[in-house]
């Protein structure tokens, strides 16, 4: 107390002084002197007052603030290490969170210097500083501790990510502020703040937190302060819970296998009156419900382990009953808000979602007392089509979507229901829908409008029927077979549900007022989604609606409205394309090629493609949000998309619809408009041929007369001429909408293929570049083959010379062996004398000759068939190089020259023996 009367007493003499808020010099010099007199001051007293003078000025002036910021944090930070004097330091700690808590001025400027966050960025750059002032949370003093904290959480608020890099080098930093959490209650609230603010987006912050016992202090606190019923100490405690296992699958493995889901359940448990839902309590059990789609939603994208552990959090918390709390909550407890019921059911969508023991839990259980029990499913449709909520209406939505979402056996049961009943119940109020079976009630929402005129009820009913048709083909063909009673039998007959959808989808126009925010707003986009999911690969889904001729025309005619919406246009175009693509009729006018002549001439293949596109540049479709992804910090609802609408004028389609249209939904759409694309061009591209030319009907049958013979064949010139005459004007119409195309927008540098007339070009030029790039591969392939043949010639012809050149050689040999065998011979005839006159040495002689000219005639001969063996194939190989454009007296130039001059050798040594 005597502290707050020196500040209030100093406060008064601060304002005389500063007078003029201009005098910033002033300031500037009275804060140098009071810093001055706390570190020079002799007497204690004096250094006292100059410190809670100094706090009083620093936490009224800009100024001031300016001023400290550039000479004060020195000599605060000499008094904290001192610690002499605890008021001097509880001074000191609080004069330093004045300088940064910012001062609220009438009149401020963007561009001005905010002294507060300057100060803190002074402050957090010294890694000093915030170890000394963890230290001061082990001080004694309340105020120490208190002003400390409150000191860190403003330094949080300013200079996150530095000084949590600081805390987290700081030895045991992280156990001091965790060990806060057990001190005096005024502490440990401002720990859980400073806790809470410290752990957001720093996954090793989260994780020593957790090591440190956090898990265990947090649930102490919130039994102690009574659960949800608690303040708002047990919503701090939640957020900070939330914060640890954000995206954090180690943390979430951990508070699994060690405290349990127990106690987080135990927090929904509804105590005492269920009826009383106080506003705190009611962001509480929102909190918590968080938490439960926190660990349902796993970690991070980037682990691989996400889904396994998504799957394991699902499987604990059913076995923990999760269901029956959420169930309580979403549908039991009607004094609840809106808000936790919408929370409530989309953790039974989250629950569910891909989990085939959750899905057969919720599908097996049953609500009410005896006698009014019936099956959980049922009282979540009732909600669906009785709510008054949008908001409630979405979430609850979302539970049939996350239930018949690859989950063909839970669609077929739902489908199995599907039966129509008597008139009398078809349009009975709605409080007699208790006794019904599922599909009783949802066929009763259906044709419930045609009642009372009331669409947002069908509407509804759709959505849920969108999801019991989706990608399962056998429920498509049996609700097909359905038939609604007409509301005066005496005037009509029954009409299938498909045509009654139709009928809706007009009648939605037709009540629009000029408000397109209304509930009609939404009602077309919801029955045109029924549709669209309908016909999806479903010939009889598209035959039957095209069996009513008026249902091709009111299309036509909705995507040609420009009073509807872009998402509404865009929709009615994809169902129109979808009696394109999946359209096996061959009867007449409701062929596909009949649909795209209706395209083509009463919209225009270009306006078509437009639409398609505009749809997907609307913000219902730019703001698709994951299915099953929620943000970080809340579940987004419709108040919060509305939000976002308010500020987009362009946005004409209801905020609703972004929720409805999830990506899924979304990129469905996308694959689909692609298809239908293609579709329509080739068919376009490529028409039905009307007249069949058969050689047969050119010639005149048997028995028919040349009357009847010229008026048929007038008839079928006629036909033909009738046919080019239709393909002329396409080839018109493709002009005229390139034309336009190509000259509509010349701010575009880029072609953009995306009109129907531009495809039909572009494939155009692409069979054409295709066969010239053929024809341009055939001849390459031609020129390669050719250069083949050259090369193997080449080769053979090098081959040819080889053997030539061995052949000779094997000539000149033999003349040599001649040679030598003559020259024994007259060897021989020399020495005769010698060796005896018995010796015949004239027979010996002849004998030698004889042999050696048979052996010479005998190689000659060999030598003369290869020869002319090879002679023929030089002449064949000439003359195909000769073909093939080759000099063949260039490739033979040089050949045999070289084996020319052994040979006349050899003659002139047969000419010297025989002389």
């Amino acid at each position: 107390m005597k502290k707050m009367d020196l500040v209030s007493g100093y406060k008064g003499v601060v304002g005389l002084m500063f007078g003029n808020e201009d005098s910033s010099s002033n300031e500037d010099s009275y804060v140098e002197r009071l810093l001055d007199c706390i570190k020079n001051g002799k007497l204690p007293e004096d250094r006292r007052n100059a410190m809670a003078e100094l706090q009083a000025v620093v936490a009224e002036s800009h100024s001031a603030q300016l001023a400290f910021g550039t000479m004060g944090f020195p000599v605060l930070f000499g008094v904290l290490k001192e610690l002499d004097d605890v008021e001097m330091v509880r001074g000191a700690v609080e004069t330093l969170l004045s300088a940064l808590t910012p001062i609220s001025q009438a009149k401020s400027h963007k561009n001005e210097v905010q002294p507060a966050m300057m100060n803190a960025d002074l402050l957090s750059r010294d890694e000093q500083n915030i170890s000394l002032l963890l230290n001061l949370l082990s001080e004694d003093d309340f105020y120490v501790r208190y002003y400390t904290l409150q000191l860190l959480t403003a330094l949080l608020t300013n200079s996150h990510v530095r000084l949590q890099e600081a805390i987290l080098t700081i030895p045991r930093g992280i156990t001091r502020l965790v060990d806060m959490l057990m001190d005096r209650e005024v502490i440990r609230n401002e720990a859980l703040l400073l806790l809470t603010y410290l752990t957001r987006e720093a996954e090793e912050i989260q994780k020593i937190l957790v090591f440190e016992g956090a898990f265990e202090k947090i649930f102490s606190i919130i039994k102690e302060e009574g659960g949800s019923d608690g303040g708002v100490v047990v919503q701090d405690c939640l957020e900070l819970l939330n914060n640890l296992i954000r995206s954090n699958a180690s943390n979430q493995v951990l508070l699994r296998e060690t405290i349990g889901f127990d106690s987080l359940i135990s927090i929904l448990k509804l105590r005492g009156s269920t009826y009383s839902f106080s506003q705190q309590k009611t962001i509480n059990l929102l909190c918590v419900l968080e938490t439960i789609r926190l660990l349902m939603n796993g970690g991070s994208e980037a682990d691989p382990a996400k889904q396994s552990e998504k799957s394991t959090n699902k499987t604990v918390l059913a076995q923990r009953k999760v269901l029956d709390h959420l169930l309580m909550l979403g549908v039991e407890s009607q004094w609840a808000s809106v808000a936790v019921r919408c929370a409530a059911f989309r953790c039974i969508g989250d629950l569910i979602y891909g989990h085939r023991q959750n899905l057969d839990a919720l599908a097996s259980k049953f609500l009410g007392d005896e006698p009014q029990v019936e099956p959980a499913l049922n009282s979540i449709l009732r909600i669906i089509l009785r709510t008054s909520s949008t908001q409630e209406f979405v979430a609850a939505d979302y539970v049939f979507k996350s239930f018949c979402e690859e989950n063909t056996d839970g669609q077929k049961v739902l489908a199995s229901t599907l039966i129509p009943q008597p008139l009398s119940l078809t349009h009975a109020p709605f409080e007699e829908d208790v006794n019904m079976s599922f599909g009783s009630m949802l066929l009763h929402g259906l044709a419930l409008s045609e009642h009372d005129g009331d669409l947002e009820t069908s509407c509804r009913a759709a959505s849920v029927l969108s999801y019991i048709l989706k990608d399962n083909i056998q429920c498509k063909e049996k609700v097909l077979k359905i038939e609604i009673e007409s509301p005066t039998p005496s005037l009509g007959t029954p009409e299938p549900l498909l045509h009654r959808m139709v009928k809706y989808l007009a009648l939605a126009f037709s009540k629009k007022g000029k408000d397109v925010k209304s509930t009609n707003s939404y009602v077309q986009p919801i029955i045109l989604k029924l549709l669209v999911t309908w016909l999806s690969d479903c010939p009889n889904a598209v035959h039957s609606f095209l069996a009513s001729r008026p249902h091709l025309t009111y299309l036509i005619e909705l995507i040609s409205n420009n009073d509807t919406t872009v998402c509404v246009r865009g929709l009615a175009a994809v169902l129109l394309g979808e009696c394109v693509i999946f359209n096996k009729s061959i009867e007449s006018g409701k062929d596909a090629f009949s649909i795209v002549d209706a395209i083509s001439q009463k919209i225009g293949l270009t306006s078509y493609f437009q639409t398609l596109e505009e749809m997907q540049k609307s913000f219902v479709f730019s703001s698709a949000k994951p299915a099953t992804k929620m943000n970080d910090n809340s579940v987004p609802d419709v108040e919060d998309i509305e939000d976002d609408v308010a500020s987009d004028p362009k946005n004409e389609d209801h905020p609703m619809l972004a929720e409805m249209f999830d990506s899924q939904f979304v990129n469905f759409i996308k694959n689909l408009e692609t298809s239908i694309r293609d579709g329509v061009v080739n068919l376009y591209s490529h028409p039905k041929s009307d007249v069949s030319v058969i050689p047969a009907e050119l010639e005149q049958r048997k028995d028919e007369a040349d009357v009847d013979y010229i008026k048929r064949l007038k008839l079928f010139l006629e036909k033909q001429c009738s046919e080019i005459q239709d393909l002329l004007n396409r080839n018109t119409v493709l002009a005229e909408d390139l034309a336009k195309t190509g000259g509509g927008n010349s701010s575009q540098t880029e072609p953009r293929p995306n009109s129907g007339s531009e495809r039909v070009q572009i494939e155009k030029l692409k069979r054409n570049l295709l066969e010239a790039s053929q024809r341009v591969d055939m001849l390459k392939n031609d020129n390669s083959k050719l250069e083949n043949e050259v090369s193997s010639y080449k080769t053979l012809s090098a081959k040819i010379e080889n053997d030539l050149k061995s052949l000779s050689d094997a000539y000149n040999s033999l003349e040599q062996a001649n040679y030598h065998l003559e020259n024994e011979v007259k060897a021989l005839k020399n020495g005769g004398s010698t060796m005896g006159s018995g010796l015949n040495i004239e027979a010996i002689k002849a004998e030698a000759r004889e042999e050696a000219q048979k052996e010479s005639e005998a190689e000659l001969g060999d030598l003369l068939v290869c020869l002319g063996q090879e002679q023929s194939k030089v002449e064949k190989l000439s003359a195909r190089l000769m073909e093939l454009g080759e000099d063949v007296d260039a490739l033979l130039e040089g050949i045999g020259d070289d084996m020319g001059a052994p040979d006349d050798d050899d003659d002139d040594e047969d000419e010297d023996n025989e002389k």
